[in-house]
């Protein structure tokens, strides 16, 4: 179990801002951090590896980590963090990559086996993919078995079928080696095939948590979907109007009526829902 208790002051491109969580987290958990660009989800995931400072209280399972009068060390907390930007040693194949974390060849090679890169463990990061990088990456963060795995948007610039084949790996593992794991992620997809809960941030504090089903499938009375979207264009055909909305890494076209037309305009998040086959923007 992972108690937070935290708060930690920020600056942000609107001033200051105060992180404060407070969360409580079950064994083997995988969590999803969710919310707007700056709310505090990649700081949230620093402190908890200890390389920011905060002020308040961190226990892991029997182990304090930060309190009043301790600061745990990075290196002597029990975590593997996986970055967005890979943080391969360029000058390493990939094998001495995982094995510059431990000494163990047989869990090393496991990994690289499960992931799909034991014929690659002799070659240097620069001749791989994005997406071999970044299953590296993950090897190399469980290289030291962590009781919390910390994940920063680690698949947000690799193409849908890559994306999906790491999500696929990213769950074997945590399942496998029953880690603790916390994912900051954007992508609605990745978030409810992955997590068990959402924790939702606005500016620093927790503004929602709940199941993936629950944050993210907001419908109502007979609705049979209801998706959040961004209104990138209004054009008009004829005598219609058609909204042009993006939803996750979908381009849709819909049809609204003159006065939805006139109070929308173009950066609104909208809410595109459905009964039978006639869509509402809402």
């Amino acid at each position: 179990m992972i108690d937070i208790d935290i708060k930690k002051e920020l600056h942000g491109a609107d001033g200051k801002m105060l992180l404060d969580i407070n969360l409580h987290i079950k064994k083997s958990e995988f969590i999803a951090i969710s919310g707007e660009s700056g709310s505090g989800k990649s700081t949230l995931l620093r402190v908890l590896a200890g390389l920011e400072k905060a002020d308040g209280k961190i226990v892991v399972g029997d182990e304090v980590w930060l309190d009043k009068y301790i600061s745990l060390a990075p290196q002597k907390r029990k975590i593997g963090f996986v970055f967005q930007d890979y943080a391969l040693f360029s000058n390493m194949t990939i094998l001495d990559n995982l094995l510059f974390v431990k000494k163990d060849i047989e869990l090393a090679k496991y990994l690289l086996y499960v992931t799909e890169l034991i014929e690659l463990k002799d070659r240097f990061p620069e001749s791989l993919s994005g997406g071999q990088k970044q299953r590296v990456s993950l090897c190399r963060a469980l290289m030291n078995r962590p009781k919390l795995l910390l994940m920063d948007e680690p698949l947000s610039a690799l193409d849908p079928v890559m994306r999906m084949k790491l999500q696929n790996e990213i769950l074997t593992l945590h399942r496998e080696f029953n880690i603790t794991t916390i994912m900051v992620s954007h992508d609605p997809s990745e978030i409810y095939r992955l997590a068990n809960r959402v924790v939702v941030l606005n500016l620093g504090k927790i503004i929602n948590i709940g199941t993936p089903k629950e944050i993210l499938l907001k419908t109502s009375g007979s609705q049979k979907f209801s998706f959040e979207g961004e209104l990138l264009d209004i054009v008009r055909v004829d005598v219609i109007y058609i909204a042009i909305v993006a939803i996750g890494q979908q381009i849709v076209e819909i049809v609204i009526s003159k006065q939805e037309k006139n109070r929308l305009k173009i950066g609104d998040t909208i809410r595109v829902s459905t009964k039978a086959f006639s869509p509402n923007i809402c």
